[in-house]
């Protein structure tokens, strides 16, 4: 079973995953982690049974990285009351797709994010060494209609972590105004300074338990040793998502509470990682298979699945498969995928479409297909 324990500050609840292989530490009121990406990340713990918690603190120039805030209104209600018809994406023609283009060594990517501003998206390679791309035409915003330019600053160096674990998890976080990032690739940590690219040096404050869980893995279900675990705040910073290889499931803060699991078919392999789209409505899953399913966050009523032959080539191994995924900061339909073969693919609806699955009328009186690909507990 994988422990989960709720920490806290003065400034807001945290998260700490306690497991041999791997630990996340999420601050909610200060921070969102990036375990994706993107938007999840945290701290990792060695093999074997040593305990290693680090607090990762962005906001060095005085900034401090916040959720957005959420204004009442009665959208998880309708949430709620809402039955999505699954659609299936099979085609290029269905979606917009963009592979990122790289001139650097292609490296199984193991964290994404986009910046804070929309405008870039950072990834941190197996290697240790971290990817920036720019968007310069569409106002600075990233998009699947044009592609960004892999950035590297004028030196030639780049970010490249510590690496004396091997089989440590990698994890970063930027700050507020993308102008620091705290990356650890399983030796030191770092902090980097994202226009110079130069190492720094931080402090941290101490946490103190408040609540602890198990993860809870499904029948039939057995968990690898050294599979890591993630957690990310939704908007109103009570309701928590955890992700774990044989499941995602969310909690209630601060006490933890269970609400609801969604577990993917045998037949379409492990999670492999999923965060919430930039308005907490919706979640999005990448699967072993190479399929991306797009649920509902209140319910995790299936909306959408997205088959790997509708974004990448179908001459492609059947081995690679999205391995971390990250939201739009603020275009909730729009996400990114980094690959097992070092790809970065943007995906996001056709505009004529412009979000993911479509709602069934109530008086239809169907239910959700929560039993074409997947299951709910």
């Amino acid at each position: 079973m994988i422990g989960i324990k709720i920490l806290a500050n003065a400034d807001g609840y945290g998260f700490w995953f306690d497991r041999k292989a791997s630990a996340t530490v999420v601050q909610g009121a200060i921070i969102r982690t990036f375990g994706s990406s993107s938007s999840t990340a945290g701290t990792s713990i060695g093999v074997g049974d040593r305990s290693f918690l680090m607090t990762v603190m962005a906001g060095q120039n005085g900034d401090s990285r916040r959720l957005p805030d959420m204004k009442p209104n009665h959208t998880d209600e309708v949430e709620k009351s809402n039955t999505w018809m699954l659609t299936e994406f099979n085609k290029p023609s269905q979606l917009r797709s963009l592979q990122l283009p790289d001139c650097l060594m292609p490296v199984r990517i193991s964290r994404l994010t986009y910046t804070n501003s929309g405008g870039a998206i950072l990834a941190l390679g197996f290697n240790a060494v971290h990817k920036l791309w720019k968007w310069q035409a569409n106002e600075g915003k990233a998009t699947s209609s044009v592609p960004p330019q892999l950035w590297q600053p004028s030196n030639g160096v780049l970010m490249t972590n510590d690496m004396d674990l091997q089989d440590a998890v990698p994890c970063f976080a930027l700050s507020k105004n993308d102008s620091y990032l705290i990356s650890a690739s399983g030796g030191k940590s770092s902090l980097y300074n994202m226009m110079t690219f130069e190492l720094c040096v931080w402090g941290m404050d101490e946490w103190e338990k408040q609540a602890s869980k198990f993860l809870q893995i499904p029948p039939g279900r057995v968990s690898s040793p050294h599979a890591q675990t993630r957690v990310q705040f939704h908007q109103d910073h009570i309701h928590v998502l955890a992700v774990h290889e044989t499941q995602i499931a969310i909690y209630k803060a601060p006490k933890l509470e269970y609400l609801k699991q969604w577990v993917p078919q045998e037949s379409c392999g492990s999670v492999t990682d999923a965060t919430y789209s930039c308005d907490s409505q919706s979640i999005y899953v990448s699967v072993e298979d190479g399929s991306v399913w797009v649920l509902t966050a209140t319910t995790l009523q299936p909306k959408s699945r997205i088959s790997p032959d509708a974004y990448f080539p179908s001459n492609l191994s059947s081995r690679i498969y999205p391995i971390v995924i990250a939201a739009h900061p603020s275009q909730p339909n729009q996400f990114a995928l980094g690959l097992t073969n070092g790809g970065v693919y943007v995906i996001e609806p056709l505009e004529s479409k412009g979000n993911w699955g479509v709602i069934l009328p109530l008086e239809n009186g169907a239910g959700p297909s929560f039993n074409l690909a997947a299951g709910l507990e």
